[in-house]
């Protein structure tokens, strides 16, 4: 289950009580099951996947696709696979690793591994969510945003897109002033 921490250390591991402190971001956050399929749970557990094996994660996720296509106009999706053996790993997390938005909402869905959203409220208070596996994430455009990986440094993940012109990060400038251990 996801887990959000506050600048003042509280945590939250409830969906109730982060979408609560997220609602001030229009932040949807929710819990989409990969089912019980043993194939695609035996592609889930490995490190690297190929191409034919990306698409056969894709094709059995697919219902959420074409709902989110149905009701939100989404286009497109793919899977991306990060892992420690990943060449040059942290230059691609680098894009990422500083506070920026986007022209598009980032939706994300969660299906191995997991991530840590950072997120600067219209408060200017920084919170930092770590979402884990069967977790969807849609955050809006323009949000104030990073995203880096826990110390496992695995995740895969569908990323869902309307364009993918709304994909270049636009930085902000604003500084980190939260952000977790990583080992």
């Amino acid at each position: 289950m996801a887990i959000l921490q506050l600048e003042d250390g509280k945590t939250y591991t409830e969906l109730k009580d982060i979408t609560r402190e997220l609602a001030c971001l229009n932040i949807q956050l929710d819990r989409w099951s990969v089912g019980e399929n043993p194939q695609l749970h035996q592609l889930l557990a490995k490190d690297s996947l190929d191409e034919d094996e990306k698409e056969q994660v894709l094709k059995a996720l697919d219902g959420y696709f074409e709902q989110l296509q149905q009701t939100a106009g989404y286009q497109s999706r793919d899977l991306i696979v990060l892992h420690p053996d990943i060449p040059n790993l942290d230059g691609l997390l680098a894009k990422f690793d500083k506070i920026h938005t986007h022209a598009d909402d980032e939706v994300r869905y969660i299906v191995a591994g997991e991530g840590i959203f950072g997120f600067v409220r219209p408060d200017g208070s920084q919170v930092e969510l770590t979402v884990q596996p069967q977790e969807y994430i849609n955050v809006p455009a323009r949000t104030e945003h990073w995203f880096y990986l826990t110390p496992a440094r695995r995740v895969k993940a569908v990323r869902y897109f309307t364009t993918t012109e709304g994909w270049v990060p636009e930085y902000t400038g604003t500084p980190i002033r939260r952000h977790q251990a990583v080992a």
